[in-house]
């Protein structure tokens, strides 16, 4: 088992900026990524992608983490809800 999240890359520049040291970068979304977010990406405080990270579970297609509907009228089964 790996000790961060797949989708975790470690970058220097970005389109519009460079840093002075690397800085946590999401594959599955293309965009670098706050501290605190990076907490769940390197599996911190026990904290997994899996089950904590909005991102991970779209990219995989595991559904909502809270199980909500989302924008698509979808809930996290993947059935669209009645009344939609």
């Amino acid at each position: 088992m790996s000790d961060s999240c797949e989708f975790l890359e470690r970058r220097r520049a970005g389109d519009d900026a460079e840093f002075d040291g690397e800085r946590p970068y999401c594959t599955a979304v293309d965009a670098f990524v706050q501290p605190m977010r990076a907490d769940v990406c390197a599996k911190r405080y026990g904290l997994d992608p899996e089950t904590d990270c909005e991102f991970y579970r779209e990219a995989k297609g595991l559904g909502s983490i809270t199980g909500f509907e989302g924008a698509n009228g979808e809930s996290e089964s993947g059935t669209e809800e009645a009344g939609s």
